[in-house]
């Protein structure tokens, strides 16, 4: 993807820009310039209560490559829906998908502006690709949206990605319920990449921290997390550390786990 065309749009007018937000932010951990002040001084909090923080949000991000390389080059998956996308970086999803297959299609969907407005403006050229509004929240309505059924072809198997989103999603929204209604509307072949943060005493500070943000910070235990995949079968090796998800570089037994959770559903 090319950042120099076409130019990054300002942020959407009537934005508030007192309150950090949670796709800024991870932006500025995997070093990104679509940022505040605001969301670094958030982040930098993070960081210092959490100091793998950084190194947590590029494992995931490596992870979400890999899991799209597999499904596209190992199960030829051509639609990905990534839900909770976040503002664009290196190696987005489409780039990932269509050079190991270039007819693949790709939808980001978020909820929120600022993150639509800069995908709209990096994607307006590539007619195999789209930003809608969207949210893993009311799922009949993202597969409803026009633009999705433009680019998907929803009879055809469809890879969803819900990478690093769950855990900004409350238990009153009923997540679970949320990704399971979607998954049963895809059909067969198709599959679900999630990632998690886990409920771990070295996060706990970060729930607080998150309060002021855009979005919550929702721990959850490796058993909430697995239960996401609830009738599908899990790739192997199943769910485990982000980081030793099919890694593609050496990993040592002493090099530590990053406390994320992910894997790849397969709905058959």
């Amino acid at each position: 993807m090319n950042f120099l065309t076409p130019p990054l749009p300002p942020l959407p007018a009537g934005l508030d820009a007192r309150t950090p937000n949670v796709a800024r932010m991870y932006d500025y951990l995997l070093g990104g310039k679509d940022n505040t002040l605001i969301d670094r001084a958030c982040a930098d909090e993070v960081l210092r209560r959490v100091p793998l923080a950084r190194e947590t949000a590029w494992a995931n991000r490596r992870f979400l490559g890999r899991a799209i390389r597999f499904l596209a080059g190992e199960r030829d998956v051509r639609q990905f829906i990534d839900i909770g996308a976040g503002l664009p970086c290196r190696e987005n999803v489409h780039e990932t998908a269509q050079r190991a297959r270039p007819d693949a299609r790709v939808v980001y969907a978020d909820n929120d502006p600022v993150v639509l407005a800069h995908a709209r403006a990096l994607l307006a050229r590539d007619a195999r690709t789209r930003a809608v509004a969207g949210d893993i929240r009311k799922p009949g309505d993202l597969l409803a949206d026009r633009q999705v059924r433009e680019v998907i072809d929803l009879s055809a198997p469809v890879a969803v990605l819900l990478a690093a989103t769950l855990h900004h999603v409350p238990d009153s929204a009923e997540p679970h319920q949320a990704v399971a209604d979607l998954m049963a509307a895809l059909p067969p072949g198709s599959c679900l990449v999630l990632s998690h943060a886990r409920r771990h005493p070295s996060l706990l500070p970060v729930e607080r921290i998150y309060e002021r943000a855009s979005a919550p910070a929702v721990l959850r235990g490796d058993a909430e997390i697995a239960a996401f995949f609830h009738g599908l079968t899990l790739a192997e090796p199943g769910l485990v550390g982000v980081r030793r998800w099919r890694p593609d570089d050496l990993i040592l037994p002493c090099d530590p786990d990053v406390p994320m959770l992910g894997g790849v559903g397969l709905k058959t």
